[in-house]
C-alpha cells in the first residue's frame, strides 16, 4: 500500500499512511475477491415504503400493484445483488421495474447491471456523464471497480414516475456530494432519499465531498437548505446510516456549516494541506474506517475551494 501511496504523489504524514490500511473497508472501495457475504437488514418506513441497510448505500424499496421501484442498488458483485433481492422477496414477489440512482458512486450503482435487462434506470444527467466518463476509476490509491450502467432515462431538474397508482419524483437542487445528486421524493409517505448528501448524523459532521465528481462543500449546505425548504417531507433516508427526521436535517446542515468554517479558518491562516488534514482527522474522526476516503476525495478540493 505504501508504494502505491507514493506513486500518486500524495504527501501525508504517517497518520495518512496508516489510513490506507483501513481505506478498503469503506463501502465505496473496490470489491475484493472473494468478498464476504453481505449482511443486510430491511426496515419498514411507512406504508409500502421500505429501506435496506448494509452492503453499500441505503436502498429504498417502494412496492406498488404494478411492480417495484428501488432507489440505488448496493455494491458490485453478484453476492450483493442476491442479498438485496433476498430482502426484497420477503415483502413482494413483484418485479423491479424502476431503479433510481441517487448518484454515480460504486456502492450505490454496483447492482445496476443486474437490473438493467428488465428495469428502467433513472439518473441525473450529470451522474450519467460521470459514469460514461469513468470519473470514479481515475481515483487513487487503487483501481476502482468497473463503472455502472448509464441510465436510459435522465433528467435535469425533475422527473416523475407513475406506477400502480403511486408517484415518485426524482429532483435536483444543485451540487453537493457530487454534481449529480438526485433527491428521491415519495409524496404519499412524505419521505425523501438524500443519497450521500446526508451520511453522518452523529456527533461530528465531517462530510465526504467528491470534488472530482463536481461536488462542493459550499454548495452542499445551500442544496440541502433548498431540500429542507422546498420539499414537504418528515422522514429522510440518508445515503448511509439510520433514518432521520426533518429537524435532524437542520442539525446536520448546521454541523456542515461549522465544519466548513473550521476548515476555512485553517486554510486561510496559512496551514498546509497536511496540517489541515491532521486537524480534521482529529476533530471530525476522519481516521475511522467508514470515512477516510475524505483524504482522497475531499481534502484537496477543500484547500482550493476555501482558500
Amino acid at each position: 500500500m505504501a508504494t502505491s501511496f507514493r506513486a500518486v504523489s500524495i504527501r501525508f504524514t504517517g497518520l495518512f499512511v496508516s489510513l490506507l490500511g483501513v481505506w478498503v473497508a469503506y463501502n465505496q472501495s473496490q470489491p475484493e475477491a472473494p468478498r464476504a457475504a453481505p449482511v443486510m437488514t430491511l426496515t419498514k418506513i411507512k406504508g409500502d415504503l421500505y429501506e435496506i441497510e448494509g452492503g453499500g448505500g441505503n436502498v429504498a424499496v417502494y412496492v406498488t400493484n404494478d411492480g417495484v421501484l428501488i432507489v440505488d442498488a448496493k455494491n458490485y458483485g453478484a453476492q450483493f445483488y442476491e442479498a438485496l433481492m433476498k430482502q426484497i422477496r420477503t415483502i413482494t414477489d413483484k418485479p423491479v421495474k424502476y431503479l433510481l440512482n441517487t448518484h454515480y458512486h460504486a456502492d450505490h450503482i454496483g447492482g445496476d447491471e443486474y437490473f438493467a435487462p428488465t428495469a428502467q434506470i433513472v439518473q441525473h444527467a450529470n451522474a450519467r456523464l460521470n459514469i460514461v466518463n469513468h470519473v470514479e476509476t481515475r481515483r487513487p490509491p487503487a483501481p476502482q471497480p468497473p463503472q455502472g450502467i448509464p441510465a436510459n432515462v435522465t433528467f435535469e431538474q425533475s422527473v416523475s414516475i407513475h406506477m400502480g397508482g403511486k408517484e415518485v419524483k426524482a429532483l435536483y437542487f444543485g451540487r453537493g456530494h457530487t454534481n449529480g445528486d438526485a433527491v428521491i421524493y415519495f409524496p404519499a409517505e412524505k419521505t425523501i432519499h438524500s443519497g450521500d448528501m446526508v451520511t453522518r448524523t452523529g456527533k461530528t459532521y465531517g462530510p465526504m465531498v467528491d470534488y472530482e465528481g463536481g461536488g462542493s462543500i459550499v454548495e452542499l449546505t445551500k442544496t440541502l437548505t433548498k431540500v429542507h425548504d422546498q420539499v414537504d417531507f418528515d422522514t429522510l433516508i440518508p445515503g448511509h446510516g439510520p433514518v432521520i427526521d426533518k429537524p435532524a436535517l437542520v442539525t446536520y446542515i448546521h454541523g456542515l456549516e461549522a465544519f466548513r468554517s473550521r476548515a476555512k479558518g485553517l486554510i486561510r491562516s496559512g496551514k498546509s494541506e497536511e496540517e489541515v488534514g491532521k486537524v480534521l482527522a482529529d476533530e471530525y474522526l476522519w481516521t475511522t474506517s467508514t470515512n477516510n476516503l475524505n483524504f482522497w476525495w475531499t481534502l484537496r478540493g477543500l484547500m482550493k475551494e476555501l482558500k
